[in-house]
């Protein structure tokens, strides 16, 4: 699936948030910090991790691809 943000980055917590894989920033924290979130397949564990266009995030066997349109 791809989300498409319309800033240059999106913090890996918010992002989360807004492709709506979680309900609460709380609930991003948990994850990430506990290695459930890979950013372009490898085990992320920064919740400020910049997302650029092109990358990809998953979670829980679902994957989402950031695609950039900072206009």
């Amino acid at each position: 699936m791809t989300v498409t943000i319309h800033t240059e980055w999106i913090k890996l917590q918010d992002f989360l948030k807004f492709c709506g894989a979680v309900q609460t920033g709380g609930e991003a924290k948990l994850l990430i910090q506990d290695g459930a979130v890979s950013v372009n397949g490898e085990v992320c564990t920064m919740r400020g991790k910049k997302l650029h266009g092109g990358e990809t995030v998953s979670l829980d066997g679902k994957t989402w691809q950031v695609v950039a349109n900072a206009d």
